[in-house]
């Protein structure tokens, strides 16, 4: 056996603990986690609601932050297709009734939305918590989070106006999702008793069969992926943030503009030489040109956001970047950005 093959037995074999077997039999590879940065990454919500915070939030609060924070690129009502496709629709109350979308029963389901495919609540839960608005990700307090699924759960007509969704009432909630039982266990990722027995799953056995490779095997192996530039997004508390004290603290506050930008959620949608969403800074440097107020529109054009200047799709506002980053960055796009 390779050193390499008995040193992924070795970490297989110390299970939850191998981070410390590492430590003990590979001196100097890597270091613990600190307790904050295992916080900063340990906010998932499983299916039976396993790491759901404590909180709540109403339909009439969930509508007021969805139109702040989040309409500009979902529609006033969860409806757009502009940027993305539409969040509620094509589920009925026989839906809710059943558990199971009878569109795909059907197979005339006009289109598809979250509500229509997604069978667990705290699958959208989870979510909006990390990755919304997308602009600003990790953002929302729990409580927020509650008031806007809140207000999508109206909009899907599962629960009434006046609603409170907590996380004392969300597990009878999702008893009332329209595709909760569209979720297949009959595979071996699940385990648990086969199905046909009265459980769940087929019991972890594997749904195909191969045979190891053990002679003429390849000597190296290249894995890649290719996700649409726009799901690779670089910014935000997702990636980067140092929780290490005062001495990364003062790195992090000496990095350049272009990391602002990246930070701040400008490169998720514009390249410096080329459009991603919106347009490259270079074809915004040669609109506004020899325009004597160029920087002072531009500033005001980035807080306020706009649409239909550089085509159909909205540029959301951007009251969350200070008024000196943003006067920091127009000035930094006008010098040619690089």
């Amino acid at each position: 056996m390779s050193r390499f093959s008995k040193s992924i037995l070795l970490l297989a074999l110390c299970g939850a603990s191998a981070a410390a077997c590492a430590f003990d039999n590979f001196p100097g590879l890597g270091r613990p986690a600190t307790p904050a940065e295992v916080k900063a990454w340990d906010i998932d919500v499983r299916a039976d609601f396993k790491g759901l915070p404590k909180g709540s939030g109403n339909v009439q609060r969930g509508n007021d932050l969805f139109e702040a924070k989040c309409a500009s690129c979902h529609g006033s009502f969860g409806e757009s297709n502009e940027v993305f496709t539409p969040l509620v629709g094509g589920t009925t109350k026989d839906d809710i009734k059943n558990g199971r979308v009878g569109g795909f029963i059907t197979g005339d389901i006009p289109q598809r939305t979250t509500f229509t495919k997604v069978a667990t609540i705290s699958t959208v839960w989870d979510y909006i918590y990390r990755a919304m608005p997308w602009t600003a990700p990790k953002s929302l307090a729990p409580d927020d989070v509650y008031a806007i699924l809140a207000y999508f759960l109206n909009l899907a007509e599962i629960v009434p106006e006046d609603f409170t969704l907590s996380d004392r009432n969300i597990a009878e909630v999702q008893k009332l999702m329209p595709n909760r039982r569209g979720m297949s266990t009959d595979h071996g990722l699940w385990p648990g008793a086969p199905a046909k027995k009265g459980g769940i799953g087929n019991g972890g056995k594997p749904d195909v069969k191969n045979v190891a490779c053990m002679k003429n095997c390849k000597t190296e192996v290249q894995i890649g992926s290719t996700l649409p530039d726009e799901q690779n997004r670089s910014f935000g508390p997702v990636r980067g943030t140092r929780t290490l004290g005062p001495e990364a603290a003062k790195k992090a506050a000496a990095a350049s503009t272009l990391e602002l930008a990246t930070k701040s959620g400008c490169m998720a949608c514009h390249g410096i030489n080329s459009k991603i969403v919106g347009p490259g800074y270079n074809e915004v440097v040669a609109r506004y040109k020899d325009q004597p107020d160029a920087e002072a529109r531009l500033i005001a054009k980035v807080k306020a956001g706009g649409q239909g200047v550089w085509g159909s799709i909205p540029m959301p506002a951007n009251g969350h970047i200070a008024d000196d980053d943003i006067k920091t960055l127009v000035k930094w796009i006008f010098s040619g950005a690089k």
